[in-house]
């Protein structure tokens, strides 16, 4: 094994990984584009109190999973953990509740959480993500799941199971939390150690423990949705005629839920039909008190993430994701003395015309090059020694495909390639 290796929970992204990588970035930009949502990016490095004032100090995110350190000036730095936080700090540093309202905006990057790695969670992990800030209704929820799950159809994922709920706002959770504490104090022995602590830091989430999942306190434990408000309840009642009207599956489950308390209304999932374990495809929901921590106005909002490592990991389970990059288009084979300077002269020019272009290596034989442009899966080999230097001249050869190669003055080796095609 190499002494110096990628740390644990960090993979590096390799050529032949850019295919699918690639696939899946330009589908979930052109998925936000066509609902007018515009980029943003913050930086991989925040002050950690974006995220300890939103998360809370003694949540999961902040003892666990947060990398903070003390940089050279003596601030209290983290590696962002997710995107909401971060951009809800940047809507209120540059002022956008000035804007017209609604705010769209999406988003694709590294984050950082220090959990324990397995297939399909990483302590570097991408997602890609979408925040409408400014809108309180229940159509801002469809609409922001409808692009969630327009992304998914786009990338050959239409059978994902879309379950959601609505954890009403901070009264119904105070009572609902009382109801919790209730039901669990009898059984709280026999649960795990995890759901033991949560019990007394965030008794939610002991709801959607994958350790706990089928524990008969956890299975029988009482429903959110009983404990609505008349203005809960019909705020959720709206969200699910939209997605009626539009068209989109899904399944109501009190169990999904969100332990921060900024958190309001609608939440959801997205996860495989054989789901199991960290299987989570993306997740959302509507943050409503999230601004105000961070010392902005109270502001309504609502997003989704979706990490990239799980969508390429079910698009290869089903023999979806591409493999391959783009063939390149020519190959030089630079000969002689005069030959390279030449090549390097025309394969610019071709480049300037769009065409995408692979180096030769000087020094080695015809056969050699010719063979590693055919490994390179390139349509044309371009030729030039010296002799063609001297005329100005190069030889065009067709790869991989029946073809006369041609003597062809450099000025027209361009439109040679491309009427070929």
């Amino acid at each position: 094994m190499p002494d110096l290796q990628s740390p644990r929970g960090m993979e590096d992204l390799l050529p032949e990984d850019a295919a699918v990588w690639r696939h899946v970035r330009d589908i979930a930009e052109h998925v936000a584009r066509l609902f007018d949502y515009g980029y943003i990016s913050t930086p991989v490095v925040e002050d950690a109190r974006v995220f300890l004032r939103t998360v809370g100090e003694e949540s999961d995110i902040a003892q666990k999973e947060m990398y903070v350190f003390e940089d050279r000036g003596g601030d209290r730095m983290a590696l962002r953990p997710e995107g909401t936080a971060a951009i809800s700090r940047a809507y209120i540093e540059h002022g956008m509740g000035s804007r017209p309202q609604p705010v769209r905006l999406f988003y694709i990057g590294p984050f950082f959480r220090y959990d324990r790695p397995q297939a399909g969670r990483y302590r570097q992990l991408w997602q890609f993500g979408a925040e409408c800030i400014g809108d309180a209704s229940a159509a801002a929820d469809a609409e922001i799941i409808e692009l969630q799950h327009t992304l998914y159809q786009e990338l050959g994922l239409p059978d994902l199971l879309l379950r959601i709920n609505s954890i009403g706002t901070a009264e119904t959770r105070a009572r609902y939390t009382e109801a919790l504490r209730e039901h669990f104090r009898p059984h709280l022995e026999s649960l795990s150690k995890d759901s033991q602590r949560r019990f007394e830091t965030n008794i939610l989430r002991i709801l959607d423990s994958k350790e706990d999942a089928g524990h008969p306190a956890v299975t029988g434990a009482p429903s959110i949705l009983d404990f609505l408000t008349e203005e809960d309840a019909a705020h959720f009642a709206a969200v699910q005629g939209y997605l009626g009207a539009l068209g989109i599956s899904y399944v109501v489950d009190p169990r999904v839920v969100r332990g921060l308390d900024y958190y309001a209304r609608t939440v959801w999932e997205f996860e495989p039909p054989d789901a199991a374990g960290q299987s989570t495809v993306g997740a959302g929901g509507r943050y409503d008190g999230l601004m105000e921590l961070l010392g902005g106005p109270a502001t309504p909002a609502v997003g989704f993430a979706t990490g990239i490592e799980r969508i390429v990991l079910n698009l290869r389970r089903r023999e979806l994701a591409p493999e391959e990059e783009a063939p390149v288009d020519v190959a030089m084979v630079p000969l002689g003395e005069a030959g390279p300077a030449a090549a390097m002269r025309l394969a610019r020019a071709l480049r300037a015309a769009g065409l995408a272009v692979r180096a030769g290596t000087p020094g080695r034989s015809l056969r050699a090059q010719l063979r590693a442009a055919s490994n390179s899966n390139a349509a044309f080999a371009v030729i030039l020694g010296d002799d063609e230097a001297r005329d100005g001249v190069a030889q065009v050869k067709p790869l991989g495909a029946d073809g006369e190669q041609l003597t062809v003055p450099f000025g027209s080796v361009a439109d040679a390639i491309q009427r070929s095609w």
